[in-house]
């Protein structure tokens, strides 16, 4: 009969599920909290706040915690929620190492393992994702059956009508049309693929320098270029994924790049990526290695930044990369039109607050609007964090609805 039904909106079933999802938000945020508190923050009486969490305890989605200290009058019970009403795992690939994590409910890391993975092989990718897996769920004291969801963040993005890895060449073994298979046969849970720099804006949007911002976009610079576009609060993908590899970008200042996928470059990335950094360098007298480009680039940016102004030759580095920086900015703001860009990644990081105002200086000159720029806040594995923030929210979706 209508409006009887489990999950009909309006119903009391309903209504309860949504007062326990509120307390239960509320305790994530807050941390522990007494019944008074509870009840003030979701506007539920005394009586009703009691049942809530004496159905929520029932249901192990909190515990006590302990007392209230500090205050006139009786000591008032605390409850949480239950961290180990579930738990999620997030995985960081790259080229050379696989970083995993577990998470509990609450968002806590548990447990964390790296693999490193050189020459890697296409029939060992499967192996190597499941030993990392294992690694950081050993780490947490748990069973991989404890995990309720994996989140795997790459390079590129898998096409959702071959299921192959597109737009990330440098990733081996990770292009065969059978792996997502493989990869669901040999793990007991749902997993969950996405784009490594749409990762870290998540993390950054959840946690970071774009928390309460709906709409901005992410600027990745490591070992390659890339960008996260968000849209009224979600990441936009584009129709195969792409969007957001900016890398690709023709730009002005380098030749045009024929084959882009195939060759896995493009303009900007040639203009500005870590590669073009130990070259600008050398080009202005700088002495210096150019491999391996990530780790010369931001030791460079970083010296830069420490002498600006001292050393007219690092300072003239840091002014023309930043330069080349909002070339390819200048082009994403006169689409897109953000009003928040966040810089994040390595190599950003390394030049500082002081590469940011001049890229920030020099967009001001090229685009037709001025974006606030801003450095990102996540500075130890931005990918992961956004892995585990994903499966979490997913996850909480699941296990905090009381309504089933």
């Amino acid at each position: 009969m209508a409006g009887t039904t489990p999950g009909t909106p309006g119903t009391p079933r309903v209504l309860r599920a949504m007062n326990d999802r509120a307390a239960l938000d509320l305790l994530l945020e807050h941390g522990p909290l007494s019944r008074t508190r509870i009840g003030k923050l979701t506007g539920l009486s005394k009586p009703t706040a009691s049942q809530l969490l004496a159905r929520l305890e029932a249901a192990g989605l909190v515990v006590a915690t302990g007392t209230s200290e500090g205050r006139p009058g009786p000591s008032a019970q605390l409850y949480a929620v239950n961290a180990r009403a579930a738990h999620v795992a997030g995985l960081d690939v790259t080229a050379r190492r696989i970083v995993a994590a577990v998470a509990d409910v609450t968002g806590r890391t548990v447990g964390e393992y790296e693999l490193r993975t050189p020459g890697r092989r296409a029939d060992s990718v499967v192996r190597q994702v499941t030993d990392a897996l294992d690694g950081a769920v050993k780490e947490a004291g748990l069973a991989r059956a404890d995990v309720h969801r994996v989140v795997i963040g790459t390079p590129g993005a898998f096409d959702p009508g071959t299921g192959r890895l597109r737009y990330a060449s440098h990733l081996p073994g990770w292009h065969a049309t059978t792996l997502l298979d493989e990869l669901a046969a040999a793990l007991p849970m749902p997993v969950e693929y996405e784009n490594d720099v749409n990762l870290v804006a998540v993390a950054e949007q959840r946690l970071g320098a774009a928390r309460g911002h709906e709409d901005f976009v992410l600027l990745w610079n490591e070992e390659g270029l890339g960008a996260a576009l968000v849209i009224n609060g979600r990441l936009h993908r584009g129709f195969t994924g792409g969007a957001g590899e900016v890398g690709f970008l023709p730009v002005p200042g380098t030749p045009l790049v024929r084959q882009v996928v195939k060759a896995n470059a493009g303009g900007f990335q040639e203009l500005a990526g870590a590669q073009a950094v130990p070259r600008l360098a050398t080009s202005l007298g700088i002495d210096t290695p150019h491999q391996p480009y990530a780790e010369v680039a931001a030791g460079l940016l970083a010296r830069a930044a420490a002498a600006y102004e001292q050393d007219p030759a690092l300072t003239e580095l840091l002014r023309q990369y930043a330069q080349r920086l909002a070339t390819g900015l200048a082009s994403v703001t006169a689409v897109l039109d953000p009003g928040l860009i966040v810089l994040s990644g390595e190599l950003v990081a390394s030049g500082g607050e002081l590469l940011r105002s001049l890229i920030q200086s020099e967009l001001a000159e090229l685009a037709a609007s001025r974006p606030r720029l801003v450095l990102g806040g996540i500075s130890r594995h931005p990918v992961l964090r956004g892995a585990l923030e994903r499966a979490l929210a997913d996850t909480r979706d699941e296990v905090f609805d009381t309504s089933r």
